[in-house]
């Protein structure tokens, strides 16, 4: 289903987003006044070189920021017209594991537990209920929608005995455990090499299409965007600087930044980097 034959239905909605974080005895702006909208469905994604807020936003609209390095974390980021933002830490994670939204993180090698085999990792992240035998097939099944052929094989290695490739495709199924309306992937091709890369593309837009989830991508791959999504949003500096379908974005850009990361990317240029990891507030 393409994005014009779907009725338009808010799934995430954010309104003014701010979100300032501590770092040593600064104040970093990284997310500066943001409004974004996730439909029912759909692909978007949210573009910007190192420094632009873009991971940082990932991370507080589904709340994983540690309330430790917030200075301010203000706006509303409703989903399903409910403000994440104000529930107890205890709803918050009952809705994480009733499939709310879920995340796939740039480092899978961060994330996935190195102490602890893969399957055993993805059976705990299902719904609860299951019996020990629907647990085995369902993490079997997981591991194969992603690719993982020889699913029986991945689920007992540990992490550091997969390759790069094979660790994102098992992080992605860890993500998919609780079956999640919003999976929001961040840079999730980062370190991968070219055939790679473009498999792991391959399966998230059969992910997508399959389940009809919101896929939001973080990334400064424009190609990818491209490819993939059919919204998305720029950021520069904490703040989105222009927003529009994918197509419209690459024929007509509106912001010079935006004209400049296009350029790049259709030279296969380095990309342009950012000063700082935000704006400094004090």
């Amino acid at each position: 289903m393409t994005l014009g034959d779907r009725p338009a239905a808010k799934l995430l909605e954010i309104k003014n987003l701010i979100v300032h974080l501590r770092v040593g005895e600064r104040t970093l702006r990284a997310v500066d006044g943001v409004d974004l909208v996730i439909e029912r469905g759909e692909c978007v994604g949210i573009v910007g070189e190192s420094g632009s807020g873009k991971t940082t936003l990932a991370r507080a609209m589904l709340r994983l920021l540690p309330p430790v390095e917030l200075a301010e974390f203000t706006g509303e980021v409703l989903f399903d017209g409910q403000d994440i933002r104000m529930l107890p830490d205890g709803v918050l994670q009952k809705m994480r594991r009733a499939g709310t939204f879920s995340m796939v993180f740039q480092d899978p090698l961060g994330y996935l537990n190195p102490t602890q085999r893969v399957g055993a990792q993805i059976a705990e992240a299902l719904p609860p209920g299951l019996s020990i035998s629907a647990s085995r097939q369902r993490t079997l099944d997981l591991l194969r929608e992603v690719g993982l052929r020889d699913a029986e094989l991945v689920a007992r290695r540990y992490p550091h005995e997969l390759s790069g490739g094979m660790r994102q495709r098992a992080l992605i199924a860890l993500a998919l455990a609780p079956s999640p309306a919003l999976l929001v992937a961040d840079e999730p091709t980062t370190s991968l090499d070219a055939t790679v890369q473009l498999q792991v593309l391959e399966t998230l837009r059969r992910l997508h299409r399959q389940r009809d989830m919101a896929l939001v991508v973080i990334t400064h791959d424009l190609g990818l965007v491209a490819e993939l999504c059919d919204r998305v949003y720029v950021m520069r500096a904490g703040k989105v600087v222009e927003s529009a379908d994918v197509f419209t974005l690459f024929e007509s850009p509106k912001h010079p930044y935006t004209a400049r990361l296009i350029e790049l990317c259709t030279r296969g240029a380095p990309p342009v980097a950012a000063a700082a990891d935000g704006e400094a507030v004090s």
